[in-house]
């Protein structure tokens, strides 16, 4: 049946078409049935819903991602054919009993998600199978490489690096002096990073107050055989691209399935060619990884993915108990590790982290001898190697024409939070702290964020400022202050925690 394309100008998140009744019963379609849409020898599967009114007999209404996808615009003609659901669908129902899949229906439901040939119900079902049941090894080896499988690679001549973390902590930005420090002592890391879902800031939410970060593979490859390394972001290439479909279902579901988060990670390091990686595993309160038999385990189930895979993988399990150095937002997290990098005196707990993990790369690398990369990665920052090498990246990738941390652009809006009482700080609430930020604009909002003054552990006066809120408006500043004052996320405790017994003469 050919029909008339009246584009709706809202994204779904999938290929999704509207049929008038009389046009679906015709055809013999059901809501979240399929059918085929062609034009100009360009077929792409679209999910079906029913409308009595809102399209009219002879039209099809067309969601932003399908009438993209086929390059329709209103007027325009297409053929719509019914076709069956993809077998996929009945592996996704295997997986839902707890059944084992085999390699070859592992292939078939990721080419589908790739494809969008599955309805969103599908793919959440499938999702929450995972969460449910899991996945074995074998599984999630096909997955990683049918997730590579399904996008673009980059080949490189030589010995590929990376790094990566798992999150969960806020102020997380050791990769922005890590990265750097490596490629200054020789290797080559095409680090690629998302932005914030859930967080204050991703690696490329901060780098993007500094650079461009939307590099395209080419791009990418171009600047690491050049400089060394890149700090772009992975969502602007086509890298595993059915991980990306399937992180908009876990999102607003709040899960994160740990078989899925093996495959997710490995395919993105695979896909850029990487032989040796870094994982980053930050164990604490409030983090993905509350203690160190979790720990252990991703770290376990990561070093033998990537032996399966051809990719060396070392572990480092990093204190996550409160945040990593003392901003969370991107743009004073961009500053703070270019005042590390500046050789400037910052948070000791940044310093240790960038370092930890810059030296175990340059171990991996046979840079360093076992033991001393720490010490090699302390020198080349304190040279002032890492941060050439830092301003070489964000030139090469498109500089905004910051190169020192005073030029950072922070929150216009600002308001101190201080501290009731005197004691010490007992408990950080990274939670606490994200919602925070988050409440003031951070990420989309770049300027916006938290920079702690105290820290767990630390004395505190009465009065005295605890940390400090940044916005770009003065409406989420205020609210964000509100928000703050009810979570308390610094908890305060005097050394006299109780007086026994406590009756008055």
């Amino acid at each position: 049946m050919e029909l008339k394309v009246k584009r709706i100008d809202v994204e779904v998140g999938s290929y999704e078409i509207v049929l008038n009744e009389e046009d679906a019963r015709e055809l013999g379609l059901h809501p979240q049935e399929r059918a085929k849409v062609g034009i100009k020898g360009h077929l792409v599967t679209g999910i079906v819903s029913v409308s009595q009114s809102m399209i009219k007999h002879g039209e099809v209404g067309m969601f932003i991602e399908i009438a993209e996808k086929l390059g329709v615009k209103n007027g325009d003609v297409v053929r719509i054919t019914p076709t069956m659901r993809p077998n996929s669908v009945e592996y996704i129902k295997k997986k839902i009993y707890g059944e084992k899949l085999t390699k070859d229906e592992v292939y078939s439901v990721i080419k589908d998600i790739s494809e969008d040939n599955i309805s969103l119900i599908e793919l959440t079902s499938y999702v929450t199978a995972i969460q449910i049941r899991g996945m074995d090894m074998d599984e999630t080896e096909w997955t990683t490489m049918a997730m590579v499988e399904s996008g673009d690679t980059i080949d490189f001549e030589y010995t590929v690096f990376d790094v990566h973390s798992i999150g969960g902590v806020p102020g997380n930005k050791y990769a922005p002096i890590a990265v750097p420090i490596a490629a200054s002592l020789g290797l080559k890391i095409p680090k690629t990073s998302s932005r914030a879902i859930s967080s204050a800031a991703g690696t490329a939410d901060l780098m993007e107050v500094l650079t461009h970060v939307d590099l395209k593979i080419n791009d990418i490859k171009r600047i690491v055989d050049d400089v060394g390394a890149t700090l772009a972001w992975g969502g602007a290439v086509n890298l595993a691209p059915a991980d990306d479909k399937i992180v908009h279902v876990e999102y607003p579901l709040g899960i994160d399935p740990h078989s899925q988060v093996l495959a997710s990670v490995m395919a993105k390091k695979k896909a850029v060619g990487a032989n040796f990686m870094v994982l980053d595993i930050p164990m604490g309160p409030e983090t993905k990884v509350p203690d160190e038999k979790t720990a252990r385990k991703y770290a376990m189930d990561f070093i033998e993915l990537g032996s399966r895979l051809g990719i060396t993988v070392e572990a480092a399990v990093t204190y996550g108990g409160q945040p990593v150095g003392r901003a969370i937002g991107p743009a004073l997290e961009a500053k703070e590790a270019m005042i590390a990098l500046e050789g400037k005196n910052v948070s000791t707990s940044l310093l240790e982290k960038a370092t930890d993990i810059a030296g175990m790369l340059l171990e991996l690398g046979n840079i360093a001898e076992r033991g001393e990369g720490k010490d090699m990665a302390r020198d080349a920052l304190k040279a002032g190697k890492a941060r050439e090498k830092f301003l070489e990246i964000i030139n090469a990738q498109g500089s905004r024409g910051i190169e020192k941390s005073d030029d950072v652009p922070v929150g216009k809006y600002k308001a101190d939070i201080h501290s009731p009482e005197e004691g010490y700080i007992s408990i950080v609430s990274n939670k606490a702290l994200v919602r925070i930020a988050r409440t003031a604009g951070a990420p989309k909002d770049k300027g916006a964020g938290i920079l702690l003054n105290k820290k767990k552990s630390d004395k505190v006066e009465k009065g005295e400022v605890l940390y400090r809120i940044y916005a770009d408006s003065k409406a989420k500043l205020e609210e964000a202050v509100n928000i703050a004052k009810m979570l308390k996320p610094l908890q305060i405790e005097g050394m006299l925690l109780e007086r026994i017994p406590s009756y008055k003469r």
